[in-house]
């Protein structure tokens, strides 16, 4: 409980709610259809990486940035997070989402409100191929999350908050005319519960919750492994303070002697 009752765990609690709130709002909001056709693409793509990437830049040192469901069940299964972080994480995000998400709906005309950028399977595409689609994007943006924070890095080159935006950008290039590229459980519930439009919603929870937690068991299992053991990892789960190694004593000083000829 420790952790709980500290300042700094509810600011992060709070930069979850504002970051879901502002990606949901500028990344459906450039999805919107305000002319005849359907939306661009590369827009859509490129508003949901840029948001991505200004949220974290902006809210990375506060909350670490996940502002996605399966981001933060990837860092509890990786024991890079605690159960109440995450758990408080899951919950601001979902509300953050719907919030932003209303506020759009409030703010957009009748008219081109439409779907509210509802993420939907093509008419070609099967349940088991929109799961897997969404999986496998997921995938390889939580990988490239958990590859740029990596604090064991050396020299890591360029920015973070680019490289995690980029990610998002190229899943939604190719995943967008499959399934809408939720990559983001939230993303996919807000519209959702304001359209009252739940038709195959589970494919936008259960394909990007097993992607990220592929991805956290690959990265750190098998691609660069974390030492630590069971111990270490409750220890981290619980929100407890981890446990200081030992110091080494300091090393006596040596005396100089000299001999006299």
């Amino acid at each position: 409980m420790r952790e709980v009752r500290s300042a700094s765990f509810w600011r992060a609690i709070f930069a979850e709610f504002l970051g879901s709130l502002l990606y949901v709002l500028l990344g459906l909001g450039a999805s919107l259809r305000w002319a005849a056709g359907p939306p661009g693409a590369l827009g859509a793509a490129l508003a949901f990486g840029l948001a991505q990437a200004t949220l974290v830049q902006a809210l990375g040192h506060v909350s670490g940035g996940h502002i996605n469901p399966a981001v933060t069940v990837a860092f509890l299964l990786a024991a890079q997070l605690s159960l109440p972080r995450a758990l408080g994480y899951l919950l601001a995000q979902l509300l953050g989402a719907l919030a932003g998400a209303g506020l759009l709906y409030g703010v957009t005309p009748a008219p081109v409100r439409g779907t509210l950028g509802l993420s939907a399977l093509h008419p070609s595409v099967g349940l088991g191929q929109g799961t897997a689609v969404e999986l496998v994007l997921t995938m390889q943006f939580v990988l490239c999350v958990f590859a740029s924070y990596d604090e064991r890095r050396d020299g890591r080159l360029g920015s973070v908050a680019l490289a995690v935006g980029f990610s998002l950008t190229l899943g939604h290039l190719f995943g967008i005319y499959y399934t809408g590229a939720g990559m983001n459980p939230a993303r996919c519930f807000a519209p959702a519960v304001i359209t009252r439009n739940f038709t195959n919603h589970w494919v936008y929870w259960l394909g990007p919750l097993l992607g990220g937690a592929l991805a956290a068991l690959l990265y750190d299992f098998v691609l660069a492994p974390r030492p630590r053991s069971l111990a270490e990892r409750l220890a981290i789960l619980k929100g407890e303070p981890a446990a200081e190694a030992p110091r080494e004593a300091p090393p006596e000083p040596l005396e100089l002697k000299t001999q006299c000829l």
